[in-house]
């Protein structure tokens, strides 16, 4: 299973799958992440956390543990 976290800065992903339950999983779909919906990784911070990516026209910081229950293709 690759995740976000998994990624390099300048990756085009896609998600397959939302991983995590109740207001976790409902707080990153209301961010506009959701199945089949294309995310570009613009950087990561020094030390990992956040992860800052563009989704559906805007750009949004992920934490690392976030960024672990999407998983990409």
């Amino acid at each position: 299973m690759k995740t976000i976290r998994d990624a390099r800065a300048g990756d085009k992903v896609r998600v397959i799958k939302l991983h995590g339950e109740g207001a976790v999983k409902r707080r990153i779909m209301d961010m506009g992440i959701t199945r089949n919906t294309e995310i570009y990784i613009r950087k990561f911070a020094p030390l990992g956390d956040p992860i800052e990516i563009t989704v559906r026209g805007y750009e949004l910081s992920l934490r690392k543990a976030d960024a672990e229950m999407i998983e990409i293709e």
